[in-house]
């Protein structure tokens, strides 16, 4: 293992995090992970899905795409290996979790008398296997939480099955928000086993900056009012619904501007719509994390329509900027989201009310600076040391 601080040895197990071909996935449990490798001794364990002939399908399948991912990497000062876990596209839901710790079992058990415990990030099934390959190892485990894994993959019949099973037997769950909490108790969880660790934000990146310093660093327009959207272009973040609402408001604003900064699945679809709205939607692609803070900057407000969610960073990081937003009402976000001087909230998949949001919050006036004080919500490592005291709660319930 890698030398840390402290005795404490975790191992990962992970299929949300950076590789060499994906170097801006999941930036949250890099920056986190990074940070508890601080405080103590951290291996990352981020698995590749695969299946036999997986490279014929790369134009289709994310199995596809990276089948060239090195075995071994390291990543912001953590050792990171990339173990292929056997992935059954669209039908193998209720089979995931035995098949990815069947697949993880060779890799894992070198750790054997090397960890104390193991920390599974993402419910399903990373979280699964995560508790059975512990058992195996004699060590506890703890399941960390993010959002749709629970708001939505646990609602999907296999996998609430195998997390009713696992869930209960882990040390100690983690969520990102209390309503995330509260749905994890509903799968069996004892509610003094769930632990509340919000993720952290990087103040050397997010803080108020000039606007029209960013714009111009951007190339963008000195004039107007500028709406971005940064996240994975998916239909279930609502980038369509954005869309949708931006068609009703261009006309009757030539003023206002939209950007969606990210890529994804709904790409095609998104820019298909933009090409009808003109130069008034632009589709930036996915851009590095130390460029996100500029368009935070030059932006007017932020929003995220996103039909589930746990607490997400954008929104944490458009604040920490001084940039008010519009968001939906659900999951975590009205925990971020407190009150109208941060910025609206709007009910899921409801365009019209999402257009009205948008014009109000884009026409409103606002101290940026009392935005970023309102809504601090501290650093990475201080998230990576709350997360150290329930890994460490684990081990110490164990013995």
């Amino acid at each position: 293992m890698a030398e840390g601080p402290t005795d404490l040895r975790v191992l990962v197990i992970t299929k949300i995090f950076p590789n060499a071909l994906e170097p801006l996935s999941s930036p949250f449990n890099r920056q986190q992970f990074a940070a508890l490798g601080k405080l103590c001794q951290v291996e990352v364990l981020a698995s590749i899905p695969w299946f036999p002939a997986a490279r014929a399908f790369q134009k289709w399948s994310a199995a596809g795409r990276l089948v060239d991912v090195p075995r071994q990497d390291r990543i912001d000062g953590l050792s990171v290996h990339h173990p292929r876990f056997l992935f059954l596209p669209r039908y193998g839901h209720a089979f995931s979790g035995a098949l990815y710790a069947a697949s993880l079992l060779p890799e894992v058990l070198r750790y054997r008398g090397r960890v104390d415990v193991v920390l599974g990030s993402w419910a399903y099934p990373d979280g699964v296997a995560a508790v059975m390959l512990a058992k195996l190892m004699g060590v506890p485990s703890v399941v960390k939480l993010h959002g749709s894994d629970i708001n939505v993959v646990s609602k999907l019949r296999g996998p609430q099955q195998n997390l009713r099973w696992a869930l209960p037997q882990a040390a100690r769950v983690v969520a990102v928000s209390r309503a995330l909490g509260e749905e994890v108790v509903s799968l069996g969880v004892k509610r003094e086993r769930v632990k509340i660790v919000t993720n952290g934000v990087d103040p050397e990146l997010f803080h108020p900056a000039d606007r029209a310093a960013a714009r111009r660093e951007l190339g963008r327009a000195s004039d107007g009012k500028l709406i971005v959207y940064v996240g994975r272009l998916e239909r279930s973040k609502g980038v369509v619904d954005l869309l949708d609402a931006f068609a009703m408001l261009a006309k009757k604003r030539p003023d206002l501007s939209l950007v969606l900064v990210g890529d994804g699945a709904a790409r095609q679809e998104c820019a298909e719509r933009a090409a009808q709205l003109g130069a008034q939607v632009t589709l930036a692609g996915a851009r590095p994390l130390a460029e996100v803070p500029r368009w935070m900057a030059a932006c007017d407000l932020l929003t995220l329509p996103s039909w589930n969610e746990g607490t997400p960073n954008v929104l944490l990081e458009a604040l920490a900027c001084g940039r008010r937003v519009v968001a939906t009402r659900t999951g975590g976000i009205p925990d971020v989201v407190t009150g109208p001087s941060l910025g609206e909230l709007v009910p899921v998949k409801d365009p019209p009310a999402l257009a009205a949001a948008l014009e109000r919050v884009a026409d409103g006036t606002y101290d940026e600076e009392r935005i970023a004080a309102e809504g601090v919500r501290g650093g990475w490592a201080d998230s990576a040391t709350r997360l150290h005291q329930v890994l460490q709660e684990a081990v110490e319930m164990r013995n």
